[in-house]
């Protein structure tokens, strides 16, 4: 799985690709006893069949040559029949763990005012975690890898709903309201959301954020506009924390919103779009980089009622989007904070388990030099 994962393997130009054809595990030079009485660890050789594929300088997609070879990649200890591992001459065995199982938790917390604080966070088998949290003035921030917090609707630009109008859809807190209707009254105060502009001269009657008043539906009625967009007074708390939010965030499209995440948690890196766009996709959206597991994408397709398919174990939008919602439903009193030392919120790292992310620190580690050579010899 681990190697799978990592190769194959490209330089920048795609002259030389390094593919993984499987590994080789070899002999043991000594018993357990052996190595119990010699004081050594009770180990196997282990090798890893490659390949490296010269690619024909006129099509890249043809192989003008390929070299196959077996790679000492190092010892690695081997369990003896009784489950037991022989470390130096010692025998020792796995004590496993209790962990928290990928998906999404929600808690909550009191701030010394006394108010209280709701916080999520989606935790991945592999990969960065992504916090979402409230403050004491209604507003929602996000926060990568405990980094630094910033507005929610930031990441939601930056994840292409683009404007004000997007973010409000995809949270159901549009309406759409006569201008000439009886019950007029009741949307005083509600706030409009586009920019309401003349066609023909292209003059801008109000900005979007206007709240709504008897002068403002007087001046729209009277230059014959009869409908406007405004956001839905009965959502009252989803509206109230995104309008709050939006106050505190700088951005107004998807390319502002790149650059300043993108800054945040890159800092002292000059924001390029491309680049900036290309990280956030490989931060959540990339296999090689986020894994959910099917056990993380199993407890999120119940929690929320997704139909996400289980061996899709990187975040999608409606992940994302989900665990805002539930978060606003528990400002609102409707939703309650999971129990972290539940059993059913944990779950055993088996020795298979610990193995592989040993293998993951070590290959990422050998990655950049395998690049660096693979470059060189052009």
């Amino acid at each position: 799985g681990v190697f799978r994962d990592v190769f194959p393997l490209e330089d920048s130009h795609r002259n030389y690709i390094l593919d993984y054809n499987n590994y080789i595990l070899g002999l043991p030079k000594y018993s357990p006893d052996e190595c119990i009485d010699r004081g050594v660890t009770y180990s196997v050789p282990l090798k890893v069949r490659l390949t490296l594929n010269i690619t024909d300088e006129e099509n890249k997609n043809e192989f003008a040559q390929s070299i196959q070879q077996d790679v000492y990649f190092g010892n690695i200890p081997a369990m003896t029949e009784k489950g037991t591992f022989v470390i130096n001459g010692a025998e020792r065995v796995i004590v496993s763990q209790l962990h928290r199982s990928p998906g999404v938790f929600f808690d909550d917390a009191i701030h010394p005012n006394g108010a209280k604080l709701f916080q999520a966070r989606i935790i991945p088998f592999r990969g960065s975690w992504l916090d979402f949290t409230t403050d004491i003035n209604d507003c929602l921030f996000a926060i990568i890898d405990r980094r630094r917090k910033f507005p929610v609707t930031m990441l939601l630009r930056a994840l292409g709903f683009s404007t004000n109008k997007d973010i409000f859809r995809v949270f159901g807190c549009i309406t759409t309201i006569s201008l000439k209707s009886k019950n007029i009254e009741k949307y005083y105060g509600t706030t409009i959301i586009n920019d309401i502009i003349d066609e023909n001269t292209g003059e801008i009657f109000f900005e979007g954020g206007t709240v709504v008043n008897g002068n403002v539906v007087e001046t729209l009625v009277n230059n014959k506009i009869s409908q406007v967009e405004v956001v839905d007074s009965d959502r009252q708390f989803s509206s109230m924390l995104l309008l709050n939010t939006m106050e505190k965030d700088p951005t107004h499209s998807t390319e502002e919103a790149l650059g300043v995440v993108y800054q945040l948690i890159r800092s002292g890196e000059p924001p390029n779009l491309e680049t900036a766009q290309k990280f956030i996709e490989r931060q959540f959206f990339s296999p090689k980089k986020y894994d959910l597991g099917q056990v993380g994408r199993y407890r999120l397709n119940q929690q929320f009622d997704l139909d996400v398919p289980v061996d899709d174990t990187v975040l999608t939008m409606d992940d994302i989007v989900c665990v805002i919602r539930f978060l606003i439903d528990m400002r609102k009193g409707e939703r309650g904070s999971d129990d972290i030392d539940h059993l059913g919120n944990r779950r055993v790292k088996t020795v298979g388990e610990l193995l592989t992310n040993q293998f993951s620190v070590a290959l990422s580690r050998m990655l950049r030099t395998i690049y660096e050579r693979m470059n060189l010899r052009e």
